[in-house]
């Protein structure tokens, strides 16, 4: 797998970019949804993102199962890391350290299984506010963690700030 972690603040550009890099890899790229639909605003973003690809993007979702995806084509856009966190520690009962255990099973599965160029994107949430809750702090340190050990693993990782990329490895 080439891994590309495209990273940056909510709203900065990520998605567009990533879409962009993978169009511009391939002419039937594959976009690789992890959203689980928690209330209707989510449910309205998703079909906001559905809305702007077209018929060359190859859709997939997968909550937790990144493995799982059965594409066989040269691009995938992962997006995005932070919801697929945010599945797995609901899932793990927010337990931090059995979502980064299971994160990095799941994580080592998908590549295992994804011998295509994968522009992974995810948000830098510890550059905001600090969470007010214990659970919202478990949160911050387990995606941080994660976003340094698949950065570690990328060959590219590209931060976004205000639609703008700043190629950091």
């Amino acid at each position: 797998m080439k891994l590309i972690v495209v990273t940056g603040a909510q709203k900065s550009g990520k998605s567009r970019y990533a879409e962009q890099r993978a169009l511009a890899l391939s002419d039937r790229p594959a976009y690789l949804a992890t959203s689980r639909v928690w209330d209707e605003d989510f449910a309205e973003r998703i079909r906001q993102h559905q809305a702007q690809r077209d018929s060359r993007w190859v859709n997939l979702e997968q909550e937790t199962d990144l493995a799982a995806h059965g594409f066989a084509g040269d691009v995938i856009v992962l997006d995005c890391i932070t919801l697929w966190l945010t599945n797995l520690f609901t899932d793990c009962e927010y337990d931090k350290t059995a979502t980064l255990i299971e994160a990095k099973i799941r994580w080592a599965d998908f590549v295992t299984v994804t011998p295509q160029t994968v522009i992974a994107v995810g948000n830098e949430i510890g550059w905001s506010l600090h969470a007010e809750t214990q659970m919202g702090r478990h949160f911050v340190d387990l995606h941080g963690s994660f976003m340094q050990f698949a950065a570690a693993q990328a060959e590219e990782v590209v931060l976004m700030v205000a639609g703008l990329p700043m190629k950091v490895k």
